[in-house]
């Protein structure tokens, strides 16, 4: 019954809390995304400079390099660009004016606290519509 599709949009989760990082996965796989994760900075930097995904699911705070420290590196006018679209996951509260400044790089913000799984999806469904 489940068939792999090559067109399913995929998705890279960097995102250290294993538990979190789970729940997106399983949500994101029951929708029809192809999902990889990433738990520290270093790899998920990696992972994205591939550009194979369509969406990057990015914690700020992660181990090795932070997920802002990763957007800056992403969206550098001096390196090569990505296609991918760069949701920020967090809990943290950054501030009006912080927030203001990530969400100018990142194509969605959304607090871990404040979302389900399921209205992740929904969430990254709206950015293809």
């Amino acid at each position: 019954m489940e068939e792999t599709k090559s067109t399913a949009r995929k998705v890279l989760c960097i995102e250290d809390e294993h538990f979190i990082s789970e729940l997106y996965v399983r949500a994101l796989t029951k929708a029809g995304y192809e999902v990889t994760t990433a738990i520290d900075g270093d790899t998920g930097l990696k992972e994205s400079l591939t550009d194979k995904y369509d969406v990057i699911l990015l914690d700020i705070m992660i181990p090795n390099i932070t997920g802002i420290e990763i957007l800056k590196r992403l969206r550098d006018p001096q390196q090569p660009q990505i296609h991918s679209k760069i949701i920020i996951t967090t809990n943290l509260e950054q501030g009006l004016q912080g927030r203001e400044e990530i969400e100018k790089q990142a194509d969605g913000y959304v607090i871990k606290a404040e979302i389900t799984p399921r209205q992740l999806v929904d969430f990254i469904d709206q950015l293809y519509v």
